[in-house]
């Protein structure tokens, strides 16, 4: 992995890293190069290899530092959104249009994102799963807990925590990353609000509770 620690190498390493995100997200895994990534970080190929001892390895560590970059960002609209309940169709809908304007404006990030979908029969199967692990997957268990705590105040009504952060995403974010190509081309402000409303609204006809009365 990383080598001996010494002058100059945590900005070094960085430059590295910001460079290796942009160079896998423009070029895919396969195609990228270890000499266009050292190119564009401004060092030499051999403190490339200094820090990480190859693509695989630098590539799950840009991987991993962009997951959970994106991960920790959804994890505080979480707490924001669905923290403190005013209305809760309202809290929600709010929750999916920001959670996708993060993702959508996640620039090199995405783009790496992107190059991991398209070629995700290239990627080592430990470096795709530690990716899901530390993105997708703990997105939604931040989601489950949150829904599990919401349950227990009785403002949803579900057995499955689990199932309902799946079922609230494909609802209401998925839709808009598809439509944007995970964040490729540019959606309409409206139309993200649009797409989440009506994922909401769903999401609530399978999980709300009844009004009383």
């Amino acid at each position: 992995m990383a080598a001996t620690s010494g002058a100059g190498r945590p900005e070094k390493r960085k430059a590295i890293t910001r460079a290796a995100t942009a160079v896998f997200g423009r070029e895919g895994y396969v195609r990228a190069s270890m000499d266009v990534i050292a190119a564009e970080a401004g060092v030499s190929k051999r403190t490339v290899y200094n820090h990480f001892v190859d693509k695989e390895t630098l590539f799950l560590s840009v991987a991993l530092e962009n997951s959970a970059e994106l991960t920790e960002k959804v994890r505080d609209l979480v707490d924001r959104h669905l923290g403190k309940i005013v209305d809760l169709r309202q809290d929600l809908t709010d929750f999916a249009v920001d959670r996708a304007r993060a993702v959508l404006s996640a620039g090199d990030h995405g783009a790496l994102g992107r190059a991991i979908r398209a070629e995700v029969a290239n990627i080592p199967a430990d470096v795709l799963e530690a990716w899901l692990e530390a993105g997708p997957i703990a997105s939604l268990r931040d989601l489950a807990a949150r829904f599990e705590a919401l349950a227990g105040r009785g403002l949803l009504a579900i057995d499955d925590p689990a199932l309902a952060a799946e079922q609230f995403t494909l609802l209401a974010f998925h839709g808009i990353a598809e439509r944007s190509f995970w964040g490729a081309l540019p959606v309409p402000e409206e139309e993200v609000a649009r797409i989440a409303a009506v994922g909401v609204d769903a999401f609530l006809k399978i999980y709300g509770v009844p009004a009383a009365g």
